[in-house]
């Protein structure tokens, strides 16, 4: 049975949000769609925090709620803890968004 503190809210994304602590070392099932997957944990997950549902390659985009919340900047396999220090954020990255859309906010 799956882990229900280990959420996947679409098919499509490749990292899990834990909503408890997951410990190295253990051995999880995670729902992704129809299919659960069993993944071992390989670092500690804080509560909050994302896990690797499955192998993701350097450059890849990380998919949370179908949507892409970053690039991982290195191989992160799954199991593994995925946060600011293996994943290039693209939200408030007004450096990207080119000078067109990059306008000052006035009330």
């Amino acid at each position: 049975m799956a882990d229900r503190y280990l959420v996947v809210v679409k098919p499509s994304d490749n990292v899990a949000t834990a909503i408890r602590e997951v410990e190295a070392g253990e051995t999880v099932e995670i729902q992704v769609g129809d299919e659960v997957r069993t993944v071992e944990v390989r670092e500690d997950v804080q509560f909050g925090h994302k896990i690797a549902v499955e192998d993701i390659d350097e450059g890849e985009t990380i998919t949370k709620y179908g949507t892409s919340i970053g690039n991982a900047t290195e191989p992160i396999p799954a199991g593994t803890w995925v946060h600011a220090h293996n994943v290039e954020s693209n939200y408030g990255r007004g450096d990207l968004a080119g000078e067109e859309n990059a306008q000052a906010v006035h009330e």
